[in-house]
C-alpha cells in the first residue's frame, strides 16, 4: 500500500513515503526535505545460536550520484565509509538501540541511503527520523517512535532543521533524538553558551519533534504491520533468588574496591564460586542450558548492589561521593621532539596527547556531497586494547574511536585561532594508555594542554567531564566524573566540555523517560562545577599558552603582496616558486588574496626565502640606489634591470657628466652598473641616472656639469641630449610585446581551494 504524508517543518515540507520503493524490506521509508532525499530500510533475520549480544548494525551511506558527482580515485565507485558517514551511523544507532526489547538477539540492520542532496539541508537527521519510521511500520519489535531534530541558534533565535549556511552562523548546533515523553540522545557543539541556554535548546527540540512523531504514528496506523511478539528468555524465579543469595553478600564488598583490576579479580572469583555452587545444585545439564542467563543475572546483581548504595548512601564504587572528582595530575613537554605534548591522568584514566603543526599543504581534503573543502584542524583518538588490559587485533580506528575523536575535536575547535591569526595546520593525537571512564574527556583536557605547550594561542582553555545519573523513579543521584562501570549501570551518561565561560560540546545518552527540566539543569550545573575544578588543575601546570611555538615546529612568516604580483612569485608553470623551495628548503604557500606563508624550521632559510620573494615583488623607489644589469642598449640610452622583472630607462643624458654620443660606446649588454631612480611615472615608467652617482670630471667639463645640476635643482629641466624615447615600452623599457610586468606565462597555481577555518 502506497502512502505519502507531509508536515511543514522550518518553513519547508518534510515528507514520508512508503509502499513504492524497497518493498521487500521489512520496513522502508523515503524521507524528503527540500530536494534532499534519503531511503531508510529496516530488516531482521533469525537469531544466530550462541550470541550473547544484540547484533544491530546501523549504516548511513552517501551516494555521490546524489550530488551529481563521479567518485574520485581509480575504482570510480564508493568505498569504505568516510568519517562523516560513520558519525551519522552512530547518531542513528545510539537512540535506536535502547528501544529494542532486552534479550532480543535477532540480526537487525538499518540502512540509510542518501539518494539526492540539494547541498542545503543536512541529511543525517533525516536518516535518523526515517530509521524510526521504518522500524515503527515494520513487524520488528521496537518501542518507538522517535524523531531526529537538528536545532541551531542564530542571533538568539532557535531554528529547527537549519541549512548548512545557517549552521555556520549558529552559536548552538545540536542533533537531538526525542520520543513522545523524553529526550533520548543529544550530540552537538556550541560557542561557550550557558547551561540554561543549552537546556532551552533541548526543550525546544523536544517540542518541535512532537508533530513529526505524530506523523510517524499516523503512518503506522495506515500501513504498519503487527509487531512480532517477543518474550525474552529468563531464569526460574528460584534460580534468580538463589543467585542473589550467593553473590550479593560478596558483591557488597567487591563492588566498592577502588582499584579497577583488583575489583575485576574479585568479580571473577565470586562468579567462579557462584558457577561451582550452581553446577553442584542444578546439575551439569541444567546449568549448561542456563549458563548465559546465569552470567547475565550476575551482572544484574552487580548493578543492583551499586545502584542501591549510590541512591541510599551517596557512596560510589571507589568511595567518592556524587560530586567529587578523581585525583588529577598533568604534565607537559614530556616528549622531547613533538611540537607539543601533555600527559593527563584522572584516576585510572590516562591519555598522552600530542600537537603537531604543519602548513596549508598538510590540510585534509574533504570530498563530501556538498563539495570539496579543506580542514586545517584535526583531532584523532586512539584506544589500544592494552588501555583496558585486553588483547585485540589492531585494525585501524573503529566507529568508537571516530566518534570519541569527533566529540573531542568539536569541544576545542571553536577555541582554535583563525587561519589569519595562526596560519598553521594543527593535528592533535590522543593516545589513551589507561581507561576507567571518560577517556574522551581526558583527550579534551590533554588536547588543550598540548596545544598550549606547543604555543598555539587558543582563545580559552577547554576541559571536559563525563557525568552519570541513576534513578529508581523516586530517587535521583547525579554523578560527576563517572567510572566505566558507572557508565554501564546508569540511566543516563553525558559528557560536557567547555571553558570557564560556557559549553562548547555536549553528548548525552538517556535511557529513562520523562527527565524533567530541573533535573537537566541540576545535572549541567554540577557538570559545570566539575569542569571548572578540572580547568583549575590544568592551569596550575600551564597557566597560559607559551609565547613562542616549539623550536621543532615549522616557523611560518606571513607577508602580503599585491594580488597581481602572485604570478611573479609563482612564475611560468610554477618555476619560480619551485626554485625558491629548492634553494631554501622552505615551504611557500600563496593565497588568492596575496597572502604568502613561508614555513621552515631553519630561521636563516626562512629569511633567505623571504628575501627572494621581496626581491621578486619589490617596486622601484625614487631616490633609491640599485645595482642593475644592462639588458639592452638603444640609440637613446639603455634599459637596465634594477629588480627582477623590472627594467627602467637610463637615458643617454644620464649616463655620464660628459656628453655621450653613442650609449654603446660606454655600456654593453650584461654590464653591472650602479644607478639611482629619479622618477616613477603614473603609467609605471621608471627613469634612472648614473651620472649623479659619478664624480665630477676635472676642469671646465666639471664646472659645466655642476651648473647643469644647479639649474635643474632651481626648477628648470636639465638639458638632455641624445635620441628620442618614443619607442619605449611599458615601465620605460622597449619591447612592447613583453606583456604585463613579470612577463612570461600566466599563473599556474596548482590546486587552489576554499579554506575552512
Amino acid at each position: 500500500m502506497f502512502v505519502r504524508e507531509s508536515i511543514n517543518v522550518g518553513g519547508r515540507p518534510l515528507t514520508f513515503e512508503t509502499g513504492r520503493l524497497a518493498k521487500l524490506a521489512h520496513g522502508a521509508v523515503l524521507v524528503s526535505y527540500g530536494e534532499s532525499v534519503v531511503l531508510v530500510t529496516a530488516c531482521y533475520s533469525e537469531e544466530r545460536p550462541g550470541l550473547d549480544f544484540f547484533p544491530l548494525t546501523c549504516e548511513y551511506q552517501e551516494k555521490t550520484y546524489a550530488a551529481g558527482k563521479i567518485p574520485g580515485g581509480f575504482f570510480k565507485r564508493e568505498g569504505r565509509l568516510r568519517d562523516y558517514e560513520v558519525l551519522a551511523s552512530r547518531i542513528i544507532d545510539r537512540p535506536l538501540r535502547p528501544l529494542f526489547p532486552k534479550g532480543f538477539k535477532k540480526d537487525t540492520q538499518v540502512i540509510a541511503t542518501v539518494l539526492s542532496t540539494d547541498k542545503v539541508n543536512p541529511t543525517d537527521v533525516l536518516a535518523l527520523t526515517g530509521a524510526s519510521a521504518a522500524l515503527h511500520i515494520s513487524e520488528i519489535p521496537w518501542a518507538g517512535p522517535i524523531c531526529g531534530i537538528r536545532v541551531a541558534r542564530i542571533d538568539g533565535e532557535f531554528i529547527v532543521y537549519p541549512s548548512f549556511d545557517q549552521i555556520e552562523k549558529a552559536d548552538i548546533d545540536l542533533v537531538v533524538a526525542c520520543s513522545k515523553d523524553a529526550i533520548v540522545m543529544v550530540e552537538g557543539g556550541a560557542d561557550e553558551v550557558s547551561e540554561r541556554d543549552m537546556v532551552d535548546a533541548l526543550m525546544y527540540a523536544h517540542e518541535q519533534a512532537q508533530p513529526i512523531i505524530n506523523l510517524i504514528e499516523k503512518l503506522r496506523a495506515a500501513v504498519g504491520k503487527p509487531k512480532r511478539s517477543f518474550l525474552a528468555p529468563g531464569l526460574d524465579e528460584a534460580i534468580v533468588k538463589r543467585i542473589a543469595e550467593i553473590v550479593k553478600p560478596e558483591l557488597a564488598t567487591a563492588c566498592f574496591i577502588k582499584e579497577k583490576q583488583v575489583r575485576y579479580d574479585a568479580y571473577s572469583r565470586i562468579k567462579t564460586a557462584m558457577a561451582e555452587t550452581l553446577l553442584a545444585e542444578l546439575g551439569a545439564e541444567k546449568y549448561a542450558e542456563n549458563e548465559k542467563l546465569i552470567k547475565s543475572e550476575f551482572e544484574h546483581n552487580k548493578a543492583d548492589v551499586v545502584r542501591e548504595v549510590v541512591l541510599t548512601e551517596g557512596r560510589r564504587i571507589d568511595g567518592r561521593d556524587t560530586k567529587t572528582i578523581r585525583p588529577i595530575s598533568c604534565e607537559v613537554s614530556m616528549l622531547p621532539r613533538t611540537h607539543g605534548s601533555a600527559l593527563f591522568q584522572r584516576g585510572e584514566t590516562q591519555a598522552v596527547v600530542t600537537t603537531t603543526l604543519g602548513t596549508s599543504s598538510d590540510e585534509q581534503k574533504i570530498d563530501a556531497l556538498t563539495g570539496e573543502s579543506w580542514k586545517r584542524f584535526m583531532l584523532h583518538y586512539n584506544f589500544p586494547p592494552f588501555s583496558t588490559g585486553e588483547t585485540k587485533p589492531l585494525r585501524g580506528p573503529g566507529r568508537r574511536e571516530v566518534g570519541h575523536g569527533a566529540l573531542a575535536e568539536r569541544a576545542v575547535t571553536r577555541m582554535v585561532p583563525s587561519h589569519q591569526e595562526f596560519p598553521y595546520t594543527i593535528r592533535i593525537v590522543s593516545e589513551v594508555l589507561e581507561s576507567n571512564g571518560s577517556s574522551s574527556m581526558a583527550s579534551v583536557c590533554g588536547a588543550t594542554l598540548s596545544m598550549m605547550d606547543c604555543g598555539v594561542p587558543i582563545r580559552q582553555p577547554v576541559a571536559g567531564i563525563a557525568m552519570g545519573l541513576i534513578s529508581d523513579g523516586a530517587r535521583i543521584a547525579i554523578l560527576s566524573d563517572i567510572l566505566g562501570d558507572e557508565d554501564h549501570l546508569g540511566d543516563m551518561d553525558f559528557k560536557v566540555c567547555g571553558t570557564k565561560n560556557g559549553i562548547t560540546a555536549i553528548q548525552m545518552d538517556i535511557k529513562i523517560a520523562g527527565l524533567e527540566r530541573r533535573v537537566l539543569e541540576k545535572a549541567l550545573d554540577q557538570a559545570r562545577d566539575g569542569r571548572l575544578h578540572i580547568l583549575g588543575k590544568m592551569l596550575e601546570v600551564l597557566p597560559e599558552a607559551r609565547t613562542e611555538i616549539n623550536r621543532f615546529a615549522p616557523k611560518i612568516t606571513t607577508v602580503k603582496v599585491k594580488p597581481d604580483q602572485i604570478r611573479i612569485i609563482i612564475g611560468p608553470g610554477g618555476k619560480t616558486i619551485k626554485g625558491i623551495i629548492e634553494q631554501t628548503g622552505c615551504t611557500v604557500d600563496v593565497e588568492d588574496d596575496g597572502t604568502v606563508n613561508v614555513a621552515g624550521t631553519d630561521g636563516d632559510a626562512v629569511k633567505r626565502a623571504l628575501a627572494l620573494i621581496d626581491g621578486l615583488v619589490a617596486e622601484p623607489e625614487v631616490g633609491k640606489i640599485y645595482q642593475g644589469i644592462v639588458r639592452r642598449v638603444v640609440d637613446f640610452g639603455a634599459f637596465v634591470e634594477i629588480l627582477p622583472n623590472t627594467e627602467a630607462l637610463l637615458h643617454v643624458s644620464e649616463i655620464a657628466h660628459e656628453r655621450v654620443e653613442a650609449p654603446g660606446d660606454v655600456l654593453a649588454e650584461g654590464d653591472e652598473i650602479e644607478v639611482k631612480v629619479i622618477s616613477v611615472e603614473r603609467d609605471g615608467k621608471v627613469r634612472l641616472t648614473r651620472r649623479e652617482l659619478m664624480p665630477f670630471p676635472e676642469g671646465d667639463e666639471g664646472e659645466r656639469a655642476r651648473e647643469r645640476i644647479a639649474k635643474a635643482r632651481e626648477g628648470g629641466p636639465p638639458s638632455r641630449s641624445g635620441g628620442r624615447d618614443r619607442d619605449r615600452g611599458p615601465r620605460g623599457g622597449g619591447d612592447r610585446d613583453r606583456g604585463p610586468r613579470g612577463g612570461g606565462g600566466g599563473r599556474d597555481r596548482g590546486d587552489r581551494r576554499p579554506r575552512r577555518d
